[in-house]
């Protein structure tokens, strides 16, 4: 392992108060959606909520992000598992691929099981357009369910 990959990580401000470890575990195990890091080690430069809906921070983090040097930024897997998903995770990822020429992840550490059988029963993610956003975050059961 030769190269790094400096990251940010935008969370929902649903979870305002997280302290992050689910993602930092994901991150150091390069489970999840950093399971794209195999063969680079992973900095983090940044970690920060979209400051509540419609996301008044995205902006402002996305540059400071880039600024210190962010080549990827990920929305958090809570964006995509919150009760109801973000409805703004397009645009989020749409604006800061194009503003900053970065390219965002959908996702962090794995979907844990139990939001994705709450999920899975409310049919959230039957939707076409759903499947990009999760598959990155989606893992083997025995990984899912650690991270419950």
């Amino acid at each position: 392992m030769n190269s790094k990959t400096k990251i940010g990580i935008i969370i929902c401000d649903r979870y305002r108060r997280c302290a992050g470890g689910k993602c930092f575990r994901a991150m150091r195990n390069k489970e999840g959606a950093f399971s794209i890091y195999t063969d680079t080690e992973v900095e983090l430069v940044g970690y920060t909520s979209c400051d509540g809906c419609p996301g008044g921070n995205i902006e402002y983090a996305g540059e400071e992000m880039v600024k210190n040097g962010a080549q990827v930024i990920h929305l958090a897997t809570g964006l995509v598992v919150g009760y109801p998903p973000c409805p703004y995770i397009d645009t989020f990822k749409a604006f800061l691929e194009k503003r900053y020429a970065v390219k965002v992840v959908v996702g962090t550490h794995p979907i844990p099981k139990k939001y994705l059988d709450m999920h899975t029963h409310l049919g959230t993610w039957e939707d076409s357009a759903w499947k990009p956003l999760v598959a990155p975050t989606m893992s083997d059961e025995v990984t899912r369910a650690s991270y419950d």
